[in-house]
């Protein structure tokens, strides 16, 4: 069982110098987030950055909905909560009584190139995206992580008027969000709480798909011959060698995650203008074009296969934002994204 709590200023925020790394391809992040919470596993504990805008330590009595905001590659937590805000902003009365919370997925390098403690969690360049444990101090999965914050948010103990839990990634974040929204183990519990949870997932490079199929050439859907590409329907592109985190067995099937996902409150955010096949933190891998050439067509053709086997208890939405491309900021502060976020209003679906 997962133990943690709120450590507050144990972050250093204070910047070093740049170490350069432009031989391994790692940007270092920009800043590391100044909070953190403790986890505990049997493996030990660890603390993992975050930004929240109030005190969890005490009761919030006042709080009646949570947005958890994920980020992208680029790890930019600041950036990322500053969009949440300012959707608030937008939103007016519909984002009074809110909680924001967002968490910072730190890459191996970003240890040594801040003043970072080494008991903060770290993985391997993108791997928390795909649900991988930590390289350090712990092997725990990000997955962990979203489920540790859900488990605090639902203790009515701190948050005794909750309704609502939106969680929302872009980008990377949006890929962690997708697959944890097939295999994640707090939602359920979440859901028998009598809590609320959506799923805002916006421009991801890729989707988990349950079988083979691919979109083809003619805009349907056919079981992927990719030659060379063996790693297709390997995770994160498909359900083969899930990480550990996933325990299969014959309450918790595939058959039934799917069945499960399809009926969760899931909104797709994509940007039309998401259609540059070169941009430069694509999927350009075999497995990622096979889903398709851009994001922004990746995401339809997903949602087409999911819909086309999942008919019944379809809960699902696709909702486009006319004109953006890969811009986080410009997507959720978009009207569907505020609306998506607060329930401030409806976009028509696609």
């Amino acid at each position: 069982m997962l133990r943690f709590h709120l450590l507050v200023g144990v972050l250093c925020p204070m910047l070093l110098p740049t170490i350069s790394l432009a031989a391994k391809h790692v940007e270092p992040v920009s800043a590391v987030a100044s909070h953190g919470f403790r986890v505990s596993s049997p493996q030990g504990s660890a603390v993992e950055p975050f930004i929240i805008s109030v005190d969890w330590s005490k009761p919030q009595p006042k709080i009646t909905r949570a947005v958890i905001i994920f980020h992208g590659k680029g790890r930019d937590v600041e950036g990322y909560y500053r969009t949440a805000m300012e959707a608030a902003e937008d939103a007016g009365s519909a984002a009074r009584e809110t909680v924001f919370i967002a968490p910072q997925f730190l890459d191996e390098e970003d240890i040594g190139a801040r003043r970072v403690p080494e008991e903060v969690l770290r993985w391997l360049r993108t791997d928390w995206e795909s649900g991988a444990p930590a390289v350090a101090p712990i092997p725990i999965s990000s997955y962990e992580i979203v489920d540790a914050l859900l488990t605090r948010l639902a203790d009515t103990s701190f948050f005794p008027n909750l309704k609502t839990i939106v969680l929302a990634g872009h980008s990377g974040g949006g890929q962690l969000l997708q697959r944890y929204a097939v295999v994640g183990r707090a939602p359920a519990a979440i859901a028998k709480s009598g809590i609320r949870l959506r799923f805002v997932i916006a421009n991801p490079s890729s989707y988990v798909y349950f079988s083979d199929e691919r979109p083809a050439a003619s805009a349907t859907l056919a079981p992927f011959k990719g030659g060379g590409c063996r790693d297709f329907n390997r995770w994160k592109y498909g359900i083969i060698d899930a990480p550990a985190y996933v325990k299969l067995d014959s309450s918790n099937t595939w058959a039934q995650m799917e069945a499960s996902y399809t009926q969760r409150d899931v909104i797709y955010l994509l940007g039309t203008a998401d259609t540059d096949p070169h941009e430069k933190d694509l999927d350009v891998s075999c497995a990622g074009e096979a889903q398709g050439s851009t994001r922004f067509a990746r995401g339809q053709a997903y949602y087409a296969y999911l819909h086309n086997r999942n008919r019944a208890g379809w809960n699902q939405h696709m909702w486009f934002v006319p004109g953006v491309a890969h811009s986080a900021h410009k997507m959720f502060t978009s009207t569907c994204g505020v609306n998506a976020l607060f329930d401030a209003g409806r976009c028509p679906d696609q």
